[in-house]
């Protein structure tokens, strides 16, 4: 198994995510599982119990998971987003700005590469939930 990428101070949770079916029909899970095409608005209204939110990628061009996080840190979501399967290097800094803060890829990561990556673009070109100004509203007010 390869290593969890956290960009979090807090304990890792170490509670294995159950479905989001088996946590909708529980009231002790603190993590949970959103799988491709599942409606990540499910959880709103149950966000203050969950520590862990992991959101699978089954294939990288897949981006579903992308909207799931957007949703989930615009509803205030707080907890670790950990996005997880078939995530690239190079997806890892849009991620990040949908509000992804953890990642358990299938394949390992180089941190050298991952790192440079993070660090390739200055300027954003879309608003997303990480507050930076995308480049055109800096432009033009």
């Amino acid at each position: 198994m390869v290593e969890a990428i956290r960009f979090r101070d807090d304990d890792v949770h170490e509670e294995p995510a159950v479905s989001l079916d088996a946590f909708l029909d529980q009231s002790n899970a603190t993590a949970v599982r959103i799988e491709a095409g599942e409606d990540a608005r499910l959880l709103l209204p149950l966000l203050d119990r969950l520590a862990l939110i992991e959101v699978d990628f089954p294939v990288f061009g897949d981006g579903r998971g992308y909207s799931a996080a957007q949703i989930l840190r615009e509803a205030g979501y707080k907890g670790e987003l950990r996005a997880s399967g078939d995530v690239l290097v190079d997806q890892i800094a849009y991620m990040r700005r949908c509000g992804f803060d953890a990642f358990a890829p299938d394949a390992p990561i180089d941190a050298r590469v991952m790192d440079k990556a993070l660090e390739l673009y200055e300027e954003v070109y879309q608003s997303t939930t990480d507050s930076r100004a995308p480049i055109w509203k800096r432009r033009h007010g």
